[in-house]
């Protein structure tokens, strides 16, 4: 989708601070963090949410798994964290492709 934040920001056309990445995940630090530690895993594919993924799709999700525990491997502060996703505009969803907050560290609120 050529104007998707978060596909631009994959595609290095918007600034971000990447965390991560392999072929088929990119982290980013969210620009309104809710804990010390927040993240947002993003699938480099655009899928705009859960509802909308198809069968060939669902392998992102233990791909975004397995970065979650990359991420609380490689970061002491983050060995236990939280995982969250809003889908849908009406479930609080603000960037319309599917993404993963990971939030750590001592948890000052609520997602």
């Amino acid at each position: 989708m050529q104007d998707c934040v978060f596909c631009k920001i994959i595609r290095g056309e918007m600034p971000s601070k990447k965390i991560a990445e392999n072929d088929d995940i990119f982290v980013v630090q969210d620009i309104a963090p809710k804990a010390p530690i927040h993240y947002l895993i993003i699938p480099k594919k655009h899928i705009q949410d859960v509802q909308a993924m198809e069968n060939v799709d669902f392998f992102y999700g233990g791909k975004i798994l397995w970065m979650a525990q990359h991420l609380s491997k490689a970061i002491p502060e983050a060995s236990d964290f939280k995982l969250h996703v809003n889908s849908g505009k009406h479930a609080g969803q603000i960037v319309m492709h599917l993404h993963v907050h990971f939030t750590a560290g001592k948890l000052s609120g609520v997602l």
